[in-house]
C-alpha cells in the first residue's frame, strides 16, 4: 500500500514540475513573440524576457551607455524597458531630423506611470495638447512681462549676485562647500518672478526646498524611476527610493501652494506682482474646460522652477571645478574682464560682444558639463520614417544629447576642455549648430532664455570678483552624480577676493 502512494505522490510531484515548467516556457516564449522587434523597426541589443533591457543599461552613467550602444547598433536604435519600447536617437544629424523636421509628430511626452503617478499631466514639462500650448503659451508671455530675457531683469539678477557674493566673501577664501548657496541663489531669480520675492539663503523652508530639488532628480535619474515605469502596479506597492521622490515632490507642491494662499489672501487684479497673481487673473476668467486651475498653476510654478533654477546653478557649479582645473584658463578669463569691464561696474548683457572669449569658456562649460544628458523624453504620436526604420506612434523617444555634444564629428577635441571650440581664427565668438544643451525643436527648454542670461551675468560677476582654488593639497574631481541633471560630486572650493590684489 505504502508503495502504491509513493508511486502515486513521485507522479503527482512530477507532474507538478512538468506543469510549472511548462508554463514558465509558455510565459517566456508568449513573452518574446509579442513583444520582438518588428522587422522595420530600429535594431538593438538582445531583448531579455520579461525585464526587455532594464539590467543592459548603466543608469549609474546612463548617457555614456546609451552612447556605447550607438557604437555598435547606430544612431537610430531600440530598447525594451519592461514591456515599453524606446528609441534612442544619436548624432547632430538624426535629432534635427526628428525634433525639428518632424518635430509635430514628436512634440508630445509620454505617460510614464512615475511622472503622471506625480504630475498627472499638468504643468508645462509633462502636459500635451491644449494643456501644454496653452499653459507654455501663457508662461512665456507672462514672465516676459517681468523681464524674461530681457534687459529689465539684469538688475534682479545681479543685485541676487551681491547677496552670493557676501556668502562667498564671508568664508575669507578658506574651503567651503558651494552648492547651497548657488543653488539658492540662482532660485531667488525665479522666485522674484514667480513669487514676487526672495528668500534669505538661512531660511530653513527654502533650505529643504533646495535639498528636495536636487534629491527629486537624482531619484528620477535611477533604475528606481525606470523599473517604476516599466513595473508600475507592482512598484506602487513596494517601498524604496520611488516612493521616496514622489513625497519629496508633493513636499515641494506644499511650498508652492502655501505661497498661492498668501497670494490669495491680498490678491488684487489690478495690481498683478508677479506670475502667481497673473495666473491667478487668467483662472478667474476661465470658463468650463479650461486648463487654469490651481493645481495646474501649482506644476507650472514646479516646471519654472526646474527649466529655470536646476540646470544653471548646476552649470555655474561646474564652471567652478574647470576654472580651478584650469587655472590658465581662469587667468585669461581674468584678464578679459578686467580690460572691457573692470572692477568698478557691473557687467551688462550688452558686454557680451566685447567679451568673446569669456562666453566662450561659459559654452564649453555647458558643453562639457552636459547638465540634461538625455534631455526629457518625447513620444511619436503617429509613424514616422527615419533613416530608412518605422518608428510606430506611442513609441517613447530619448534624445540622447551627449552623442551629439561629444561627437568626434562635431568638436575638434570633444573630450577635452576647449573654449577654442566657440571661437574662430580672429578670436570672435561663434557658435556651433551642434551646441543644443538645451535639446531642439517645439519642446526646447522653457528656461532658455533666462539660463543664457543668468549664466553669463552670474558666471562674469563671479570671474570679475573672486579667484577660485582648490584647498591645499586637494585636486578637482571631475567625476558626477547621475540623475535627470548631471551634477558634479560635492565638493570644497577657495574663493578668494580679487579686489585684493588688483
Amino acid at each position: 500500500m505504502y508503495s502504491i502512494f509513493s508511486v502515486i505522490g513521485s507522479y503527482v510531484n512530477w507532474d507538478v514540475k512538468s506543469l510549472l515548467l511548462f508554463t514558465a516556457v509558455f510565459i517566456i516564449t508568449a513573452d518574446y513573440i509579442k513583444n520582438r522587434r518588428p522587422h522595420s523597426f530600429p535594431p538593438g541589443p538582445r531583448v531579455f524576457p520579461i525585464v526587455g533591457n532594464l539590467f543592459s543599461v548603466d543608469f549609474t552613467r546612463a548617457h555614456e551607455s546609451m552612447t556605447q550602444v550607438a557604437g555598435e547598433y547606430g544612431d537610430v536604435y531600440s530598447l525594451q524597458m519592461g514591456k515599453m519600447w524606446i528609441v534612442v536617437l544619436n548624432s547632430l544629424e538624426v535629432l534635427t531630423e526628428a525634433l525639428v523636421n518632424q518635430g509635430d509628430s514628436l512634440v508630445d511626452r509620454p505617460d510614464l506611470p512615475l511622472q503622471f503617478d506625480m504630475f498627472q499631466g499638468q504643468g508645462v514639462v509633462f502636459s500635451n495638447g491644449n494643456t501644454w500650448k496653452h499653459q507654455r503659451r501663457f508662461a512665456l508671455s507672462t514672465l516676459k512681462i517681468f523681464g524674461f530675457g530681457k534687459k529689465s531683469l539684469e538688475p534682479i539678477i545681479l543685485d541676487e549676485f551681491t547677496n552670493c557674493a557676501k556668502e562667498f566673501s564671508r568664508h575669507k577664501g578658506k574651503p567651503f562647500d558651494p552648492h547651497l548657496t548657488v543653488n539658492s541663489a540662482v532660485s531667488n531669480i525665479i522666485c522674484s518672478l514667480v513669487f514676487g520675492h526672495r528668500f534669505e539663503y538661512g531660511d530653513e523652508k527654502f533650505v529643504k526646498l533646495m535639498k528636495w530639488f536636487t534629491k527629486s532628480l537624482e531619484i528620477e535619474g535611477s533604475i528606481w524611476a525606470q523599473l517604476y515605469n516599466s513595473f508600475p502596479l507592482l512598484m506602487r506597492r513596494l517601498p524604496g527610493p520611488h516612493q521616496t521622490v514622489k513625497q519629496l515632490w508633493n513636499n515641494v507642491k506644499d511650498f508652492i501652494r502655501i505661497e498661492i494662499k498668501e497670494h490669495k489672501q491680498n490678491w488684487d487684479p489690478s495690481d498683478q506682482r508677479d506670475y502667481i497673481d497673473c495666473y491667478l487673473n487668467e483662472m478667474s476668467k476661465s470658463q468650463a474646460g479650461s486648463t487654469f486651475n490651481e493645481e495646474s498653476l501649482v506644476m507650472s510654478v514646479l516646471d519654472l522652477f526646474v527649466a529655470g533654477s536646476e540646470t544653471t546653478s548646476t552649470t555655474l557649479r561646474w564652471a567652478f571645478l574647470y576654472m580651478v582645473k584650469y587655472p590658465e584658463i581662469q587667468a585669461k578669463v581674468h584678464a578679459e574682464i578686467d580690460r572691457v569691464i573692470g572692477q568698478s561696474r557691473q557687467p551688462s548683457m550688452d558686454n557680451r560682444a566685447k567679451l568673446p572669449y569669456t562666453d566662450a569658456v561659459i559654452h564649453e562649460v555647458q558643453r562639457m558639463g552636459n547638465i540634461v544628458p538625455l534631455s526629457v523624453p518625447h513620444v511619436t504620436n503617429k509613424d514616422i520614417q527615419l533613416k530608412g526604420y518605422t518608428i510606430p506612434k506611442g513609441t517613447t523617444i530619448i534624445p540622447n544629447l551627449t552623442s551629439v555634444l561629444f561627437d568626434q564629428n562635431e568638436w575638434e577635441t570633444p573630450d577635452t576642455f576647449n573654449p577654442g571650440h566657440f571661437l574662430n581664427e580672429e578670436g570672435k565668438f561663434v557658435k556651433r549648430a551642434a551646441f543644443i544643451p538645451f535639446s531642439a525643436g517645439k519642446r526646447v527648454c522653457l528656461g532658455e532664455n533666462l539660463a543664457r542670461m543668468e549664466l553669463f551675468l552670474l558666471f562674469t560677476s563671479f570671474m570679475q570678483h573672486f579667484t577660485f582654488s582648490m584647498p591645499a593639497g586637494v585636486k578637482p574631481v571631475m567625476d558626477y552624480c547621475f540623475g535627470v541633471t548631471l551634477a558634479p560630486r560635492q565638493y570644497e572650493i577657495c574663493a578668494t577676493s580679487r579686489k585684493e590684489y588688483i
